[in-house]
């Protein structure tokens, strides 16, 4: 899916629903921030009372008359006293208000991101294989780990500085206007300014954060396809070319990210000469009303203060917004993620599955990854139940589709997959896959303990039941004689070990797995004959009671199985059943059946 244009107003929306379990948390960063007004409003006014009352002979504020007792009142010197302890109070409240603020942005804004974090992880993982494999590992990893901190930059970083800043706005204009009117009007008259600048700088901004994450996505891809292929780049001696396809990749980005940067400063340098001109433009009318006898000196320094409190939230929503279309841009490349369609869905009321017995009709099933090119072409086919299918043929030809398709990771375009009589499509898709071991040519495992991955087969799993699994493929005696024994990490994907332990370590998760139905792909293509010997006397003691799928290119592995079945351009073209009744319908295929 492409990126959507969508409009600043339904991006908010869609964030501020998903934010929704912590409104609580993001109305007290609000309040928090709500609090730093007052503050503000109190901090220049220990000067004003030492410049026109300490200093100066002006009558104290109507509101400190009515709270301060007579004796300070008629004291310079206590005044004096009074605005230092104004001053270290507002001072300690200030700090006091930022920490409490920091603590719960931070909360809240950590979890925001996790619980994105998590809806698009899961979701990743509900798509098909087919979009995985159509837009490669980064695609999804960028927009998890990446784009979901949309949420966290629009909720927290964006949207609660811009209202606060618009309450302060508000305090500081009514403020000024109550000391004076016409200086108030003066300084508002940046805003319509401002306001255009924002609307001017909007969608370049937006364009620009878009190609620059495109980029940067393309970047950080390299960097995944040379650690995850690091044995093939280092056997090429191809470091240097990959360091420059990253270079070069890196540097687009960069550039796009300088062409942003400089948008950005132009819109600052804009707004700054903007307020600066009504600075200025106040300076010289407070100080003809200072002349005029229409203003004291200290009314003039609290207007310029305030004057800065106006313009630095003026100006702090004018960056957000303009800011905000990096965290809009992210968002809406995560909304594009999770709007991707799950094509491999779960009906509604689908039917559990507890323990099936295994067997299998395959009803002329076609399947392709590309429209208009076929991967498996009417394949009819009934296994029974605990029967034992050998699948060979050439690289390409469709044997490890075919597994897929049983599993569910793809469902056929055309024809339909029966287990015990009922269409895969019609089972609960945990409750369907559940019923699988596999076992691959290249075993998948995680950088966690061996005890770890074996239990894979079986979460709930105790340590008898793990070393039980062990034992059965042949596993045990080379996971006793390491250091740490059961203990031992894998390292990433299982690199720690040899090829043949790992495939045993995948054969014990089969075997605590317990599932009625073995997936079986090219199980020992990569191992020496003695331990292909262990393994395929572990497999044996596996298959006991199970319909097993085995794919293999050497002939004498498919030895223990019942039918055998040769693929062919996604076409069965030959098959032998040696121990079973076997049906075989095969459409536009030759079929050579021998007893």
């Amino acid at each position: 899916m492409q990126d959507n244009k969508r409009s600043d107003i339904a991006i908010l929306k869609r964030l501020l629903l998903q934010a929704r379990p912590y409104w609580t948390h993001i109305s007290g960063i609000f309040l928090l921030d709500l609090l730093a007004t007052p503050l503000a409003l109190l901090s220049p006014l220990a000067l004003k009372l030492v410049v026109d009352n300490v200093l100066g002979n002006e009558p104290l504020p109507g509101f400190l008359k009515a709270v301060l007792p007579t004796s300070i009142q008629a004291s310079p010197s206590s005044i004096l006293v009074f605005a230092a302890c104004l001053l270290i109070a507002v001072s300690a409240l200030t700090q006091l208000q930022a920490l409490s603020s920091t603590y719960l942005r931070t909360y809240t804004g950590e979890k925001l991101a996790l619980g994105f974090r998590s809806l698009l992880l899961w979701h990743g993982q509900q798509l098909s294989l087919a979009f995985h494999d159509r837009k490669g590992v980064t695609h999804s990893l960028y927009r998890v780990q990446y784009d979901s901190l949309a949420l966290q930059s629009v909720t927290i970083d964006g949207l609660i500085p811009m209202f606060a800043a618009l309450v302060t706005v508000t305090a500081m204009i009514i403020t000024m206007a109550n000391i004076s009117l016409p200086i108030a009007m003066i300084a508002l008259l940046v805003v319509p300014v401002l306001l255009i600048l924002i609307k001017r700088y909007r969608n370049p901004l937006r364009e620009g954060w878009r190609k620059q994450k495109r980029l940067d996505n393309a970047a950080v891809s390299i960097i995944n396809e040379v650690f995850s292929s690091l044995r093939v780049v280092k056997a090429f001696t191809q470091e240097q070319r990959e360091q420059e396809r990253y270079t070069q990749n890196a540097s687009k980005s960069l550039s796009a990210k300088l062409g942003i940067t400089l948008l950005q400063g132009s819109f600052s340098l804009a707004t700054g000469i903007t307020t600066a001109i009504g600075t200025g433009a106040v300076l010289y009318i407070g100080v003809n009303m200072i002349q005029n006898g229409k203003m004291s000196v200290g009314d003039l320094l609290v207007v310029m203060t305030y004057l800065g409190m106006l313009y630095s939230p003026l100006t702090t929503i004018g960056k957000k917004l303009a800011g905000m279309q990096s965290a809009f841009a992210s968002a809406e490349r995560a909304f594009d993620f999770l709007d991707e369609q799950v094509d491999v869905p779960e009906r509604d009321r689908a039917l559990p599955l507890v323990r099936a017995q295994g067997a299998f009709i395959l009803e002329n099933v076609s399947f392709e990854y590309e429209p208009g090119y076929p991967v498996l072409q009417g394949i009819s086919l009934e296994i029974p139940a605990g029967s034992r299918v050998g699948i060979a043929g050439k690289t390409g030809s469709g044997k490890t589709t075919l597994m897929s398709l049983l599993m569910r990771f793809y469902d056929p375009v055309a024809g339909q997959i029966l287990l015990d009589g009922t269409d895969l499509r019609d089972y609960r898709l945990s409750d369907l896959r559940s019923q699988f071991g596999i076992v691959l040519q290249e075993p998948v495992l995680f950088s966690n303990s061996i005890a770890d991955n074996i239990a894979y087969g079986g979460p709930d799993a105790g340590e008898e039941a793990i070393i039980a699994a062990a034992r059965a493929a042949n596993a045990h005696d080379f996971i006793e004689a390491l250091p740490d024994g059961y203990d031992t990490l894998v390292g990433e994907r299982g690199m720690r070990l040899s090829g043949g332990e790992r495939q045993r370590i995948a054969l014990a998760r089969a075997f605590l797995r317990d599932a009625p139905v073995l997936l079986l792909d090219e199980p020992t293509s990569s191992v020496d004959i003695r331990t292909e010997a262990l393994i395929m006397e572990a497999m044996e003691r596996l298959m006991q009671g199970r319909t097993t799928f085995m794919i293999a290119h050497r002939l004498s592995t498919l030895d223990m199985c019942d039918l055998l079945l040769e693929i062919r351009e996604g076409r069965i073209v030959d098959a032998v059943s040696e121990s079973l009744e076997s049906s075989l319908y095969q459409q536009d295929a030759q079929m050579h059946i021998n007893p």
